[in-house]
């Protein structure tokens, strides 16, 4: 089942069902519409990652991700922090990047 309170539609893997799934994609904007746009693509990711070469989690693989710590981008954003810089940044794996936003970020960015 949909797990939208009310939606009577089944799903195979569990959480929304399709239409449910686009309504919040349509919702959450765009990548550029949430704050990353050029300057996050050509100064943030590039500063980060060149910086954190590995996973600075686990050690133990390449980093792929650029995520803002300790402060979120919202954050940063409200404290009147510049959010593309590399300073506000840290290089994750793939695994640890979801494992932190999952553990930190339940609701997603728009809870």
């Amino acid at each position: 089942m949909c797990s939208i309170p009310g939606c009577p539609e089944f799903t195979d893997q569990g959480g929304r069902c399709e239409g449910h799934r686009q309504e919040a994609e349509q919702r959450r904007g765009s990548s550029q519409q949430r704050g990353y746009g050029r300057e996050h693509q050509q100064r943030f990711r590039p500063g980060v990652l060149a910086r954190d070469r590995m996973c600075v989690l686990c050690r133990q693989a390449p980093s792929k991700h650029a995520d803002h710590y300790p402060l979120s981008r919202r954050e940063l954003v409200e404290k009147g922090l510049d959010p593309n810089d590399p300073r506000h940044g840290r290089g994750l794996c793939g695994p640890c990047h979801s494992s932190e936003t999952a553990h930190h970020q339940p609701g997603g960015w728009n809870r």
